[in-house]
């Protein structure tokens, strides 16, 4: 009898079914442990999960398992795979432990399940975040949680946040999430339970840029659904220089354009109030010339900030 359960064993670890499963398991020997897994929650297994299981007085099949990308994992002695995802380590041991029996690989076993890693439910932070991340979803995690666990906004967040996953059906779901909203108490419904497959993106403020003859140029953020005009973006950089044109120029990128439009602007009756201040769109660009009417090009603007693009053939906005 001995004799031929090792002819019988013999047989099934050479077959070639068990060669090409092979590499999906990893083998433990007796008495060793899968690592302290008691601080993972109880969830249901998914694909590429990593899974102990532990079958008492049989060191052959004890082993930690990775769940393959159809949701089921092999045992050796056993022709069929075992649906692993979807199911609680509970539910995996039961199915488990009637696949050995019908297999007539064991009379009674006694199996036990336990998770040592979970990888199918991954949330990806991204954007404006200080330490952008990707975690697996174990126990409750909230929107606030992941943000939280990102080390929170940037200074240079914009006013919303993108949700993307999936529905009840597969299909993508996207959403967008006003930032003031969420943080405030009466608004909890928008801090969402994660699942796990959702991609957060917090996308960076609008800005303005101003160049040329101002005391502090640089980029400013447009934040809140705020708006900007050109006295604002006057008064964001200090002011104007010493010696500034009486005329400045916005360019921006506007419909499919291929580079920026350029929108001349009368400084002198802005600023004498006898024309109407003009509004400024994210990205704009606002340059104040020197007196002596001597202008950067546009390419040199862009290159300064590190933007892309070209004016290429720009067309002429007059702002009255």
């Amino acid at each position: 009898m001995k004799n031929l359960i090792t002819l019988l064993l013999t047989i099934v670890v050479g077959s070639p079914l068990w060669s090409q499963e092979a590499g999906n398991l990893s083998h433990t020997a007796p008495g060793m442990s899968f690592g302290d897994s008691s601080n993972l929650p109880v969830e249901k297994i998914g694909n590429d999960d990593l899974i102990g299981i532990t079958v008492y007085d049989s060191p052959e099949l004890t082993r930690a398992v990775r769940v393959n990308s159809d949701g089921d994992i092999r045992l050796p002695m056993l022709q069929r795979p075992i649906r692993a995802a979807g199911l609680y380590p509970s539910d995996l041991e039961r199915a488990i432990t009637t696949a050995l029996i019908k297999g007539n690989v064991l009379v009674n076993p006694v199996v036990t399940v336990s998770m040592v890693e979970y990888r199918s439910r991954p949330i990806i932070v991204s954007g404006a975040v200080k330490n952008p991340l990707t975690f697996q979803a174990t126990g409750t995690v909230t929107l606030l949680d992941a943000i939280a666990r990102a080390g929170g906004l940037s200074e240079d967040a914009g006013s919303e946040i993108l949700l993307s996953r999936h529905g009840s059906a597969g299909a993508p779901l996207f959403q967008r999430i006003p930032v003031n909203d969420l943080m405030a108490a009466e608004s909890s419904s928008l801090n969402v339970e994660l699942q796990g497959g959702e991609e957060i993106r917090v996308p960076e403020a609008g800005r303005i840029f101003v160049l040329g003859e101002v005391k502090k140029p640089g980029s400013f953020f447009i934040r809140d659904g705020s708006t900007s005009s050109v006295m604002k973006a006057l008064a964001l950089s200090e002011g104007l220089d010493k010696f500034p044109s009486h005329e400045a120029y916005i360019y921006r990128v506007e419909g499919g354009s291929a580079g920026r439009n350029e929108i001349p602007v009368d400084l002198k009756k802005i600023m004498k109030r006898k024309s109407p201040d003009v509004p400024l769109m994210a990205n704009d660009i606002l340059y104040v010339p020197s007196a002596t009417g001597t202008r950067v090009s546009l390419g040199v603007l862009e290159a300064t900030l590190g933007l892309g693009g070209a004016l290429g053939a720009a067309t002429i906005y007059a702002t009255r």
